[in-house]
């Protein structure tokens, strides 16, 4: 079966973009050759009726822990709203992108800029869902300290979501990095509890809790292999699924 005719198994889906999938692999800025990429992969999940809201990262242009030095001029507090800052730079870029492509689209921040942007509204968000559009969130959660990550499993709970989709280059959770460790052993499923007990580097602890808390599956899947994100919310195993338990047999 072609990713084209597999139907979703979840109705509604909060995405994770990291800031790296704007760019091409080792470089930062914004790749408009990415950036298709991804909008076309968002185009074939949203065309099966699916209600998608997508958080972005800002690690393209800017991360907050590059001004995390203590000799460094510019306060923590500073650096991590200027990461914020990066991520709507990147969500109106994914915004004029998908338009283009003929998706309707919002965004929706998290520190208020109405120029260019709404204020998230839980209930304005879901609204838009319901009616068809893919909801981009940007800015994080609009508080310091606070991963992109965390922001998207807030989010997914704020939202009702049945599946939060974290977009890598890599094809799942290992249990060390496998640049490394050529003995990593790749996840097809693990628990909430084990990868916090493991300390796995899937998402930061704080979101892992939001997502167990709600019972949220997490798929960590590459995106960069197209239909992937299809497939997942289609239910196919793939990447890695963390979850409240591990399917036997």
């Amino acid at each position: 079966m072609s990713a084209g005719t597999v139907e979703p198994k979840y109705r509604r889906v909060l995405l994770k973009l990291s800031g790296e999938s704007f760019a091409r692999p080792g470089e930062g800025g914004i790749s408009l050759s990415e950036l298709t990429g991804i909008c076309e992969q968002i185009k074939d999940v949203t065309s099966q009726g699916v209600q998608l809201a997508i958080v972005c990262g800002g690690g393209n242009i800017l991360r907050g822990r590059e001004f995390s030095a203590s000799n460094s001029v510019v306060l923590p507090s500073t650096a991590h709203y200027m990461g914020m800052l990066a991520t709507v730079v990147n969500a109106l870029a994914l915004q004029d992108a998908l338009e283009h492509a003929g998706v309707p689209t919002r965004v929706q921040s998290a520190i208020r800029m109405e120029g260019v942007a709404e204020p998230f509204i839980r209930r304005r968000c879901i609204r838009h869902l319901e009616k068809g559009r893919v909801v981009i969130l940007a800015a994080g959660t609009g508080s310091p300290f606070v991963t992109t990550d965390t922001a998207a499993a807030l989010r997914a709970r704020e939202i009702d979501a049945g599946l939060l989709v974290k977009a890598t280059r890599v094809d799942g959770v290992y249990s060390d990095d496998p640049l490394k460790n050529p003995h990593a052993v790749r996840y097809s499923e693990i628990t909430y509890r084990d990868v916090l007990s493991q300390n796995l580097q899937v998402m930061d602890a704080q979101a892992i809790h939001h997502c167990m808390e709600q019972r949220i599956p997490i798929v960590v899947l590459n995106y960069q292999k197209p239909g992937n994100i299809q497939r997942a919310i289609a239910g196919e195993r793939l990447g890695t699924r963390v979850s409240d338990e591990v399917a036997k047999g």
